[in-house]
């Protein structure tokens, strides 16, 4: 079997929908222990369930990434039940709709406190165990955003432009570890997250902004949870173990076709 992730212990964070919960869900099938960490526990529990119930291994955390305290509590506890720490997918995040002269204080240092402080506190918590282990993958969920400009995505653009920079760095300094650290840059993907994105922020216009947002990839259309999922399996895999500090755009041609 190939991206076999057998005795590995692999936490999504934001596991509950979308895309991380395509991430636990395939993790699981290719024998991964998922371990979903959280803000909403029902979510991830569901999902955990339904690993479990398709004969995967799976758990769920509640978990607030940008609470230090909190991130550090819930490692200790899931080093302390399963012994290690193999694979960290930082998945969790917010999104933002405005420009610098529109984006308030109180705007910026909450998709700064979830999106950039809530990987760092991750991979915080999981790199002492990681390098114990002399082995790890860490992969890093950024956005085409961190590439180009997009339009009225001032704050969302500036946190995964840290995710990015975070990436390169964790790469660089803790390859002699045997610690990898990648990450994956998606233009617009369909989750129930765009869904009511899209009627939070445009009421009324649902189906012209989807069909806008869907126009914006040369392809036609946004990307699949799936799909992603697809590519984060290979990087956490031993298969991609020759490959540490990339970052793979993954936006139906959005950055290279434009």
């Amino acid at each position: 079997m190939m991206f076999n992730l057998t005795n590995k212990t692999a936490i999504i964070t934001g596991g509950g929908s979308g895309i991380g919960k395509a991430i636990a869900v395939l993790f699981g099938q290719h024998n991964a222990n998922a371990v979903i960490l959280e803000v909403n526990l029902e979510a991830g529990e569901a999902v955990a369930a339904e690993i479990r119930a398709a004969g995967g291994q799976a758990s769920a955390f509640a978990c607030n990434v940008a609470n230090q305290t909190e991130v550090q509590a819930v490692f200790a506890n899931i080093v302390g039940q399963y012994g290690s720490i193999d694979i960290l997918v930082n998945n969790a995040g917010i999104a933002h709709v405005g420009r610098l002269d529109s984006t308030t204080e109180a705007d910026f240092d909450r998709i700064f406190e979830v999106n950039v402080k809530g990987a760092y506190n991750c991979m915080y918590a999981a790199l002492p165990t990681m390098a114990i282990q002399q082995a790890g993958v860490i992969l890093n969920m950024a956005s085409v955003a961190a590439m180009v400009g997009i339009p009225d995505r001032f704050a969302y653009s500036m946190s995964k432009g840290a995710i990015l920079a975070m990436t390169l760095s964790v790469a660089r300094d803790y390859v002699d570890k045997n610690i990898r650290c990648n990450c994956i840059s998606p233009a617009r993907v369909h989750t129930p997250f765009v869904d009511g994105f899209i009627a939070k922020n445009y009421p009324g216009q649902e189906a012209e902004i989807f069909q806008k947002l869907s126009g914006s990839q040369p392809m036609g259309r946004m990307g699949k949870p799936s799909e992603i999922a697809a590519l984060a399996l290979y990087l956490c895999a031993d298969e991609a173990a020759f490959i540490t500090g990339t970052n793979y755009p993954i936006d139906g041609g959005f950055v290279s076709l434009r």
